[in-house]
This record gives C-alpha cells, sequence and structure tokens, in this order.
C-alpha cells in the first residue's frame, strides 16, 4: 500500500483490528512510508514560524511517532528536546532516525507515557504536536492540554498546526465522514478499540478546551498553503501561551 515500501493492506487490517497502541507498534516500521506521516512541507511552514521566536532552551514533542516533530524541535532548541508517546515501535524508530544525528542540542531523550497523563512539571519552554489529535477522544482533550500546560515553564508555548475541514460536500468532506463512521461502526462492534477520528477536533472546541486548561490562544495562518474561497487559510498555527 501507499509505496513499495509500505505496508501490505494485510498489515494495515491487523493494524486496525488491534488496539490503538498495539496498531502503531505494528505499523511502526512501515510508517513514515505512508500518507500518515507529517509532509516535511507542513514540519518546515511550522519550523518557519516558530524560528524568530526562539531560540528555546528545551522542547517537547508530545505524541512524537517516528520522531519528524523531534526533527523541527532540535533546529530551534540548544538544550535538550524529548520525544514522548505511548508506542514502544514508535519510539525505537524514533531513537534509530535521530541516532547519530548531526547539530541541535546535545541531550535527546525519549520518554514512553500516554500524553494523557504526561510525567512533566515546568520543564520545557516549547511543546509541538504534528497529527496525533484524532487519536484523543474529545472528553479527553481537556486531560491532554492541562498535562501541556503542567509541562511548561511559564511564558512556554504549545503549537500545532491545524488545517481547515473540507468544505461541506466535498469529496474530502465525504470521505473523512465516512471514515470516522467507520471507525464508529468498528470500535461499536469490535473490542479492543482503535480510536482515530479526523472529524472531532473542531477549531471552537479546541479553542475553549485550550483556555479552560489556562492557556491564551492565538491564530496564525500558514500563507504558503493559501486561502479558501471565503478568504480564510487552508492551514493555521494554534499558538498556546502559559502565562
Amino acid at each position: 500500500m501507499f509505496t513499495p515500501h509500505g505496508p501490505t493492506l494485510g498489515e494495515l487490517a491487523t493494524q486496525a483490528l488491534s488496539s490503538t497502541q498495539a496498531g502503531y507498534d505494528l505499523l511502526a516500521p512501515k510508517f513514515d512510508h505512508t500518507p500518515y506521516r507529517t509532509p516535511d512541507r507542513l514540519l518546515g511552514a511550522v519550523a518557519d514560524t516558530l524560528r524568530p521566536l526562539g531560540p528555546f532552551r528545551a522542547g517537547l514533542d508530545v505524541c512524537c511517532g517516528t520522531g519528524a516533530g523531534v526533527g523541527v524541535l532540535r533546529e530551534l532548541c540548544h538544550e535538550r528536546v524529548t520525544g514522548v508517546d505511548f508506542s514502544t515501535g514508535m519510539l525505537r524508530r524514533a531513537r534509530a532516525a535521530h541516532a547519530g544525528a548531526s547539530g541541535g542540542p546535545a541531550e535527546v531523550t525519549w520518554v514512553r507515557a500516554d500524553a494523557r497523563a504526561l510525567p512533566f512539571r515546568a520543564s520545557f519552554d516549547l511543546a509541538v504536536s504534528f497529527g496525533a489529535f484524532g487519536h484523543f477522544l474529545p472528553a479527553e482533550r481537556p486531560r491532554l492540554f492541562a498535562g501541556v500546560h503542567r509541562a511548561l515553564r511559564p511564558g512556554g508555548r504549545f503549537v500545532f498546526p491545524l488545517p481547515a475541514p473540507p468544505p461541506v460536500g466535498s469529496r474530502a468532506y465525504w470521505e473523512l465522514w465516512a471514515f470516522d463512521a467507520a471507525m464508529r461502526v468498528r470500535n461499536l462492534l469490535w473490542r479492543p478499540r482503535f480510536i482515530m477520528y479526523y472529524r472531532t477536533f473542531r477549531l471552537t472546541d479546541v479553542l475553549t478546551e485550550l483556555t479552560g486548561a489556562g492557556f491564551t490562544v492565538e491564530l496564525s495562518p500558514l500563507e504558503e498553503f493559501g486561502r479558501r474561497s471565503d478568504g480564510s487559510p487552508y492551514c493555521r498555527t494554534v499558538t498556546a501561551h502559559r502565562g
């Protein structure tokens, strides 16, 4: 599937019938050869947005996967960078990808933990996350955001990109709707559950939840991705400031 080096249809089916954690352990060796990895263009755009605000001392990649976001933090943080994920397989791939890499901070660490219970307090100046929020049910996000807030030092920032939803009625809209519907049926009929929903991370809800966690929130358009016919950006960065 996707590329000659990507997972087979059978491997994806096995992953989809596993738990979220076990599924990513299985997918980890081939994850970077799928469309699920955050594109380099988006990673670069977020890095460009953050670069004038740095350099930063310590950075945290929440749900780091195979370490793509850690690469962004290594450009921006001069003391240390930490990637956290609940999948042992993804952390193993991330560690291998960054082993021996030149440049960046002297200390790069990997922590296996549930992002809903981050084991950090006032430790970082910058936190990022890429492509992971669909793995959290809406009721779980307040805990996630509160944990990131605790992990940041006063004045720290939590930054992530947020693409605009596809126009109602478009092909992309119906594709995401169908995927989410299929996942809801799968999780109703099969255990363990695999949590991945594309249409539950709505901007208005997220702003309310971040504010409730104690953040002050700023939105910035990523102009390199253009604007929709109504003038709104195709993609934004969300910057949540800890006071």
